[in-house]
């Protein structure tokens, strides 16, 4: 067995969700529960089928995001993995929607952080054994810090008052 380490290739700017599934039929509905989310959302969507075809199947809303998760997903290649990439949305947006899908089994990330990710190769195929998301902490927050991220969330509507 290998450890190897993926580099998810994306836009600075964009969002995507990392996670494993269990049966082809999760393209569907994770399509399905995307675009009942929000509204006119603009997304792609791949996942590594497992067996049979062991092909990468793939929807979406949005060329440029399709193509991102396509492209993403077959350099994984971890079986049963999925990505989703977003374009007019952020994970708070849909996370609850796609945990709430019942072939979802986890979730690895939600993030537009740069992403690596860690997985183990056999013969058999690769698996994720997890994610290094964004850097490293670099100090303990103080009062500046806890002010500067209290108004920050109000400022975006994430907070009241």
């Amino acid at each position: 067995m290998e450890l190897k380490s993926v580099k998810i290739q994306k836009p600075e700017d964009v969002n995507f969700i990392l996670g494993q599934t269990h049966f082809i039929k999760s393209v569907e509905d994770l399509y399905e529960a995307l675009v009942g989310a929000v509204p006119g959302i603009k997304f792609g969507l791949a996942f590594n089928e497992a067996s049979g075809a062991c092909l990468v199947r793939w929807a979406g809303t949005d060329d440029e995001m399709i193509e991102l998760a396509k492209r993403n997903a077959l350099a994984l290649g971890a079986g049963h993995s999925f990505f989703i990439f977003l374009k007019n949305a952020f994970p708070i947006n849909v996370l609850n929607a796609i945990k709430m899908v019942p072939e979802v089994c986890r979730i690895f990330c939600a993030t537009a952080n740069p992403v690596e990710v860690i997985l183990a190769e056999s013969q058999q195929g690769r698996g994720i054994l997890g994610v290094i998301d964004g850097s490293s902490p670099k100090g303990i927050e103080d009062a500046e810090g806890i002010a500067w991220r209290t108004g920050f969330l109000r400022k975006i509507g994430y907070k009241i008052g």
